[in-house]
Formats: structure tokens, C-alpha cells, sequence
């Protein structure tokens, strides 16, 4: 006879669990199988909790992933102090997740939303396409890892078993969304249209 599996707790420490980790980071079913089912049992009494706090749950099933979101002014509440700080970021790690964002996308269409497990040096090289003639190429690998260092600290990279060898998170669809993507690559363009100008024979 088949023992059925126990079914996640609905109580409030329960409650407190899923909401004292959303609070924390990203919550993803891959990591914690029984918080992600107390999360999906709990998720209206999650929003209405978070919600006191002047936050929105983003839950997406089909990634198994969630987290919180600052609510806007915009969207009906009067400004709070941020319990989520934002994060300013240079333009090396916003190229980067750019880059990634568009891996993304196109692992998505070629193999219907697979890992997208990527190396060091293909990372550095998804970057070097942008990279101005005349850099120093010691200082940039440094940069380079930098940011993808900061990636990962972010949750946006993941490091598997090889010291070199990373997936990069589908939560990172989340974050970097079209409208972010479009502003970008006419920042991008602004860029590379400075960097023709300054190359010998660019336009004076």
C-alpha cells in the first residue's frame, strides 16, 4: 500500500515560512519543493500579507519561481519606504544581462525552454562583441568578471558543479522584460554610435 505524500502545512508557521523567505530572495520550486507547495496552497493569504507591506507577489508556475516586487505609487497606495532596495546598475552587468536575456529567448525557440548552461569563456565572448579597439584586454577579463560575479550574487547566474560552468536562471525573464530590452538597445545604439566617432576615419 502506497503511503500518499504529505501534504504542505496551511498553518501560520507555515505562513510565516513562505513569507519570511520571499522576503529574503527569489523562492524557486527546484530548490524547496515543499516550501514552493506551501506557497502555492498559501498564495492568497501570501498576498494579502505582502500587500500590507506595500508589495506584490510575482509567482509564475510555469518557471517555478517567485518573488516580490515593490508596489508603485502609480498603482493605487501612497509611497513607502522600500523594503527592496534598488539596485543600480552599471553598463558592463546590463549588457550582460541583455546578452543573456536574448540567450534566453533563443534557447526558447530552438529546444521550447531548456537550461541554458553557459561557460566563462562564452560568456566573456558574448561581451567582446562590444568591446572598443585599444582596450586594455587584462582590465576588461577583470570587469567581465566582475559582473559576472555580480550575477550571480543577484541569483541571475547559477554556478554548477565545474568552478566555470554556470546556468543562467529563467528568472532573469522577469527583471530584464521587453521594455527594458527596447531601452537599452537604443542606450546600445547611442554607444556604439559614439565609439564609431571616435575610431580613426569615424564620422567627425
Amino acid at each position: 500500500m502506497t503511503t500518499p505524500a504529505p501534504r504542505p502545512s496551511e498553518g501560520p508557521d507555515a505562513l510565516s515560512l513562505v513569507v519570511v523567505s520571499l522576503l529574503k530572495g527569489v523562492v524557486y520550486r527546484e530548490d524547496n519543493s515543499a516550501l514552493w507547495q506551501s506557497l502555492l496552497q498559501l498564495q492568497a493569504r501570501v498576498r494579502d500579507q505582502v500587500s500590507v507591506l506595500g508589495m506584490r507577489l510575482m509567482l509564475d508556475e510555469s518557471e517555478g519561481h517567485a518573488f516580490l516586487r515593490q508596489r508603485s505609487e502609480g498603482e493605487g497606495t501612497s509611497e513607502l519606504p522600500r523594503l527592496i532596495a534598488r539596485r543600480q546598475l552599471g553598463y558592463g552587468l546590463s549588457l550582460l544581462f541583455a546578452l543573456l536575456r536574448k540567450k534566453l529567448a533563443d534557447a526558447d525557440a530552438a529546444a521550447g525552454g531548456g537550461r541554458l548552461v553557459l561557460r566563462r569563456h562564452e560568456l566573456q565572448e558574448l561581451v567582446r562583441l562590444f568591446l572598443p579597439d585599444g582596450t586594455n584586454e587584462v582590465r576588461w577579463v577583470e570587469r567581465v568578471n566582475q559582473d559576472i560575479e555580480r550575477a550571480l550574487e543577484m541569483g541571475f547566474l547559477r554556478r554548477l558543479g565545474e568552478e566555470d560552468t554556470f546556468e543562467v536562471r529563467r528568472i532573469l525573464k522577469a527583471f530584464v522584460d521587453a521594455q527594458w530590452l527596447e531601452d537599452f538597445e537604443q542606450r546600445l545604439a547611442a554607444y556604439r554610435d559614439q565609439l564609431v566617432e571616435k575610431q580613426p576615419g569615424g564620422v567627425e
